[in-house]
């Protein structure tokens, strides 16, 4: 046997599990997108999985609001089975989810019931978690709710960022997004309860959370660089006396030497030193190396590169807001 069935996503997470069911022995009937974005400078956004749904000739609705009548009408004709969501970017109405015959499954970057919302891959590395995965359940109304289907686990790399992550999961959910299709199709699924005493909560992210509280202590500031990677990036404000500030993007760090946490032990959170080519900065609770860093309008460098060409005397890193 096979489904028929309609996929719904726009982010990139879903590519390789929408690529592999395209290449699987199911039908599919349709790929449902948001609509086509233009950005700065009248550039249109690309919507990779719309590239290659019309390269595999599949057909391509790209609906303002997906509940509304005529956007419902158009996925009752498609007929389906099953839909495939993943990283879609619409709430999805309870008179949609009843269309088609085996409901609606959704692929999430992390294990249920821990990180439901809309950054789960991000707050994974925020908080210091060591392990992750993808969850693929049946969609509910109430926000990532649904029964689990299935679940695949990963560790997060001491030094991973949260952009290296989503790629890597993404991988991950395609053969475990294939297996529950072909288990709905087989009758042969199994739903597990998600433990409502686990459950956690991901919300997006925004800008101004990127900005770096050097008081916090070197650990969690650790998980703040690599999980504001790939946006909106760890920043901080680098000040010198009788100059202006400068924006600079923190890239990668690394607790510093423990012959060198006693030269800061004096200094206050955000103020830096040199030594031996090393850029350290105090923290809360010790001390970091700044490995790699960006400023604002550069390419990334090496910190030793950007200690050659800045004077350091009394110079500190700051956030303008604290």
């Amino acid at each position: 046997m096979a489904l028929r069935i309609a996929l719904m996503g726009t982010g990139e997470f879903a590519l390789p599990s929408f690529q592999t069911l395209i290449e699987s022995q199911h039908e599919i009937v349709g790929l449902v997108t948001q609509p086509d974005r233009t950005g700065r400078g009248h550039h249109r956004h690309v919507i990779k999985l719309k590239e290659f749904a019309v390269a595999a000739d599949v057909p391509v609705f790209q609906p303002e609001k997906v509940n509304q009548p005529e956007a419902l009408a158009q996925l009752e004709d498609w007929n389906a089975d099953l839909f495939v969501v993943a990283a879609y970017g619409q709430i999805l109405s309870k008179k949609l989810l009843s269309i088609p015959r085996l409901s609606a499954i959704n692929i999430h970057g992390s294990l249920l019931p821990k990180f439901r919302g809309a950054a789960p891959v991000q707050f994974a590395v925020l908080t210091g978690e060591t392990e992750t995965g993808v969850s693929i359940f049946r969609i509910e109304p109430k926000l990532d709710s649904g029964p689990l289907l299935g679940t695949v686990a990963t560790p997060i790399g001491p030094q991973e960022t949260s952009g290296e992550l989503h790629d890597r999961l993404a991988i991950l959910a395609a053969p475990l997004t294939l297996n529950v299709v072909d288990q709905l199709d087989a009758g042969t699924a199994q739903e597990t309860v998600q433990d409502a005493d686990l459950v956690t909560f991901a919300p997006k992210i925004e800008k101004v959370q990127g900005w770096i509280d050097w008081t916090r202590k070197s650990e969690e500031i650790g998980w703040h660089v690599r999980g504001m990677q790939p946006w909106p990036m760890a920043v901080t404000h680098f000040q010198r006396p009788d100059k202006a500030d400068l924006r600079i993007s923190i890239l990668r760090v690394q607790p510093a030497r423990e012959e060198d946490q006693k030269h800061l032990s004096s200094l206050n959170p955000g103020d830096l030193r040199i030594i031996d080519d090393r850029l350290l900065v105090k923290t809360g609770d010790s001390s970091l190396e700044v490995l790699e860093l960006q400023p604002a309008g550069k390419r990334p460098m090496p910190s030793d590169a950007f200690a050659r060409g800045n004077d350091l005397t009394d110079a500190r890193f700051v956030n303008p807001d604290a």
